[in-house]
């Protein structure tokens, strides 16, 4: 049985439709990443999945109980969510910001002081007990929010651009907390426009656009879907006008473009490889400097999934 699963989920304000027919499973134990420029439906998502929103047909279950009022409580203490903005506390120093939040949790006496006590050490922010919440920087209020649901060790944690906004000091930190969590084995979805480190992270994402998913799948099976074939990049010192000529008229070739010194050059899949164009250009007394295979990483497959480059 799935953790999280979605079934025809569809949210609509008036006539925008703002999640459109989504379709979830996702495992116990996945860190899921959520991609999607702005406005594509991944918040909707997340705050429905929260209890925050209702949709507007379709189900979500969690754990096995379907997201709605009657469940609203149940599927509250399995849950954690972290939005992508912080609320304002500004009386509140960091330790009793936690226990407020533990208290509503049903925790208290010594087992709330131990859960405070250890959700400080695992998000690093100890020494910041007394400090004022209002005091902390950007990137350590994420880490309190991050720190605030796990109190109850929920089941499923629901990120929502948890680093949005961090230095890169802060994001690397913000980075490895999460993988400390994913080690743990608890199920997290994560919605983010910084590609890289979820690629990093998941293991499994899925790409959202205008309401509707695109594509899910491993890390590996959506760089595999975004491949449109061997883009190799080749340097000839200055007779790259003679390798484009030379390498344009080779079968298999779709493209070769001069580009900042050197040739870029996209072949059909299953036709060329690298030795072959290399091979090409010695024997046409060419001195090679460069030649290098463009990978295909979880930016690019967002831009060619997202823009329809990909079937």
């Amino acid at each position: 049985m799935a953790m999280i699963e979605t079934t025809n989920l569809t949210k609509k304000y008036g006539e925008l439709i703002a999640l459109n027919n989504l379709n979830l499973h996702i495992e116990q134990g996945d860190c899921f990443g959520f991609i999607g420029p702005n406005g594509a439906g991944k918040t909707t998502t997340i705050k429905i999945l929260a209890t925050l929103l209702r949709p507007t047909w379709g189900e979500a279950r969690i754990d096995g109980l379907s997201v709605g009022p009657v469940n609203a409580r149940q599927v509250r203490s399995i849950i954690g969510y972290v939005p992508d903005y912080f609320g304002s506390y500004e009386d509140m120093v960091v330790r009793e910001y936690l226990e407020f939040f533990a208290a509503s949790y049903d925790i208290h006496g010594e087992p709330r002081r131990r859960a405070v006590d250890d959700v400080l050490d695992l998000t690093d922010l100890a020494y910041k007990a007394d400090a004022e919440v209002n005091s902390l920087s950007r990137g350590m209020q994420q880490r309190l929010s991050v720190a605030r649901v796990l109190l109850h060790d929920p089941k499923v944690r629901l990120l929502d651009e948890p680093a949005s906004g961090l230095d890169p000091r802060a994001r690397i930190e913000m980075r490895e907390l999460l993988k400390e969590l994913h080690r743990m084995g608890k199920t997290i979805i994560i919605s983010s426009h910084i590609l890289l480190e979820l690629a990093d992270l998941c293991d499994k994402v899925g790409i959202i656009e205008q309401g509707q998913l695109l594509f899910t799948g491993t890390v590996h099976e959506i760089l595999e879907r975004a491949r449109v074939g061997l883009v190799l990049h080749v340097g000839v010192g200055d007779a790259v006008q003679q390798a484009q000529q030379i390498i344009t008229a080779m079968p298999g070739v779709q493209t070769a473009e001069i580009n900042g010194g050197h040739v870029k050059v996209v072949i059909e899949p299953g036709t060329l490889d690298a030795s072959q164009v290399a091979q090409k250009l010695v024997a046409a007394g060419l001195s090679l400097t460069r030649l290098e295979e463009e990978k295909v990483n979880l930016e690019v497959a967002f831009m060619r999934l997202t823009k329809g480059l990909v079937q």
